[in-house]
């Protein structure tokens, strides 16, 4: 139970530690820039299908407002799926919690961000906070 009670704490704060994940611990991916988890080492009620959003980008929606960003959103998808599953190591770094409880983490493959792989292949911007510029035009 301390053990417990020591992770939901940590969540409720940044965690600076560095978690490893394989691509096998990969859950589901649910668009560019969100992801489902198990973390082996975390108990499951704190571990188990956790939810984790890529820190610093935004990628479009799939249930977009126009059919342009359901497309882009589809492209991003597909980059982010294909980037999870040839990686051999995953990291997750200077987790934090977000809304919706999901955490928020520096995503590194194979020790490359994967935020930077995402931005540099057009299929997402920077973001951290605030009001995010729509898709559509």
């Amino acid at each position: 139970m301390k053990i417990l009670l020591t992770f939901l704490v940590l969540l409720s704060f940044n965690v600076t530690a560095t978690v490893k994940v394989s691509n096998a611990d990969v859950v589901s991916i649910y668009d560019g820039d969100s992801f489902t988890v198990n973390i082996k080492e975390w108990p499951d009620i704190v571990g188990r299908r956790i939810p984790i959003r890529i820190y610093g980008i935004d990628t479009p929606e799939l249930r977009g407002k126009c059919q342009a960003e359901k497309e882009l959103a589809r492209l991003a998808k597909q980059f982010t799926v294909q980037a999870l599953r040839e990686a051999e190591v995953i990291e997750l770094k200077d987790i934090q919690r977000g809304k919706y409880f999901r955490l928020i983490a520096d995503v590194y493959l194979d020790g490359k961000s994967l935020s930077n792989m995402i931005l540099e292949a057009n299929h997402a911007r920077l973001y951290v906070g605030g009001k995010r510029e729509s898709w559509c035009n």
